[in-house]
């Protein structure tokens, strides 16, 4: 599975990197910081799923979801937020999860493959 990070924050992108690049099957494709590079960057990746800072600056989130479900159908989008309301609006919005930044690692990683086996399950 193809991942792509978008987070303003050095330290949660760094620790995300450091967490998928341990597990198999899972390949990180790159990380960005902002909407604008999220979508630029979703061209030349390809990637299945995108975690998705629920405060990424550049764009308002129902706005960039169907924008990124445009450039690729089938994606997984995965909401992070340090901030539990988020997880109404984000589910709101069509994301398939929502983590909180708080939460332990071995989450974020069953929202992935819980995500993945619905894909894989529909196609």
């Amino acid at each position: 599975m193809r991942i792509l990070i978008a987070d303003t924050q050095p330290k949660v992108r760094f620790a995300l990197r450091v967490l998928l690049e341990r597990q198999p099957g899972l390949e990180l494709v790159g990380d960005v910081v902002d909407a604008e590079a999220l979508l630029a960057r979703m061209e030349t990746t390809c990637p299945d799923t995108v975690l998705l800072d629920w405060e990424l600056p550049g764009m308002a989130m129902d706005a960039l979801i169907p924008a990124l479900r445009n450039i690729r159908s089938g994606l997984i989008i995965i909401a992070l937020s340090g901030r539990w309301e988020a997880c109404r609006t984000s589910m709101a919005a069509g994301v398939d999860a929502f983590v909180s930044k708080s939460s332990p690692p071995e989450q974020l990683l069953s929202a992935i493959t819980e995500c993945g086996a619905k894909v894989r399950i529909k196609s």
